[in-house]
C-alpha cells in the first residue's frame, strides 16, 4: 500500500486558515458604526438649491435654536422608503427634520413626496453629492442630529428602523433632546 505525504496536507490546511482569517475579519467591524469626524464640531454649509414649492433649507435652520435632524435621502433608494414612515412620526412628534435630497432627478423626488408625504421641515437638494460628500455620507440615508446650535452631536448610517432606530438612534435622540430642555 503506498503511502500518502503528509505534505499533502499543508495546501488544503493553509487555505482552511486563510478563510477563516478573512472571516474573521470581515465581521468584526459594523460599517454602519463609523464615527464621524463632523461630532462635536458644526455642521458644514447646506446647499442654496431646493425643489419647486418647497421651503429652502438654510444654514440658519441649522442653528435655531432646537435640536434638528438632517436626513439625507433619495427617491432611488430603498431604504430611505422604509425609513419614511419613521420620519413622518418623529415630524408628528414636533421634531425639527429637515432633508437634503442627494443626487436625484427633480421629478422623481418630487413624486416621491408626494406619494409618500413631506416630513421636512425645509428641503435642499444635492444633485452632485457635493455636500454630502462635506458631510462625510457614504452612502443615502443618513441622519445627522445637531443641538441648537448646529453643533453635530451623531451621526447614523442606514434606515432608522427596527432595533437600528430604537437601540442606537432613538437614544442618542433622547439624550439631545433631554440636553435641550
Amino acid at each position: 500500500m503506498a503511502r500518502i505525504s503528509p505534505l499533502v496536507a499543508i495546501p488544503p490546511l493553509a487555505f482552511a486558515g486563510l478563510a477563516a482569517m478573512f472571516l474573521w475579519g470581515m465581521g468584526r467591524d459594523d460599517p454602519t458604526a463609523l464615527p464621524s469626524a463632523l461630532v462635536g464640531r458644526q455642521a458644514p454649509a447646506v446647499p442654496a438649491t431646493t425643489l419647486p414649492d418647497k421651503r429652502q433649507l438654510t444654514d440658519a435652520d441649522l442653528r435655531g435654536g432646537e435640536v434638528t435632524l438632517v436626513n439625507f435621502w433619495a427617491s432611488w433608494c430603498p431604504p430611505c422608503r422604509a425609513e419614511h414612515p419613521t420620519l413622518e412620526a418623529l415630524t408628528a412628534e414636533g421634531i425639527n427634520v429637515v432633508g437634503i435630497d442627494l443626487k436625484d432627478p427633480e421629478p422623481a423626488a418630487l413624486r416621491f413626496l408626494a406619494e409618500h408625504g413631506d416630513p421636512f421641515a425645509a428641503l435642499a437638494t444635492d444633485p452632485q453629492g457635493r455636500t454630502a460628500i462635506e458631510w462625510g455620507v457614504t452612502a443615502p440615508p443618513e441622519t445627522f442630529i445637531l443641538d441648537g446650535e448646529g453643533n453635530v452631536l451623531h451621526r447614523h448610517a442606514g434606515p432608522l428602523i427596527r432595533e437600528d432606530y430604537t437601540n442606537r438612534f432613538r437614544p442618542e435622540l433622547d439624550k439631545a433632546l433631554a440636553a435641550e430642555r
